[in-house]
């Protein structure tokens, strides 16, 4: 691509109500027609504050506003057909998209897990307390409203 020129059409106060993918939809042939040949898209998977969520408080990479998790079924951008329709508009007007993916964030798990921890000082985390003891932690992710579609991987504490 010769010349790209990259749109970021996401902020982080935009509106929840599930209008930007729609939005971006109606908007690929002007922005295609003005020169933008790439645009940036915010994350758009289910966050922890579904409906609410800005898409890094990753809850289920596979969820595009498909499922009924996190109460809600579409993200704060809409749902996984109007995301598939923007997309396929902007690729008809010969416009790049790229997606924002968070892969280290997770929050909103679905099962507290028991634990064996150490204690570590505040001011400095390479000092370790020697005694273990047992804590319980929201670490355990069963997307159980998905039921495995599209995949069926479990996260616990022990990808962390």
């Amino acid at each position: 691509m010769k010349n790209p020129t990259l749109l970021q059409c996401f902020h982080w106060y935009y509106p929840t109500g599930g209008e930007l993918w729609p939005e971006v939809e109606a908007l690929a042939p002007s922005l295609n027609e003005i020169g933008i040949n790439m645009v940036w898209l915010p994350p758009a998977y289910k966050g922890a504050s579904g409906g609410y969520s800005v898409g890094y408080d990753t809850y289920d990479l596979f969820d595009l506003g498909e499922f009924d998790q996190k109460g809600s079924v579409a993200t704060k951008y809409g749902d996984k057909a109007q995301l598939l329709a923007a997309i396929n508009a902007l690729k008809e007007h010969n416009i790049a998209v790229l997606l924002d993916v968070v892969l280290n964030h997770k929050m909103g798990a679905d099962e507290k897990e028991a634990l064996r921890v150490q204690r570590v000082d505040e001011q400095d985390r390479t000092q370790i307390d020697e005694e273990i003891i047992e804590c319980e932690a929201w670490t355990r992710y069963t997307f159980p409203v998905r039921a495995g579609q599209y995949s069926q991987f479990v996260w616990d504490y022990k990808c962390f």
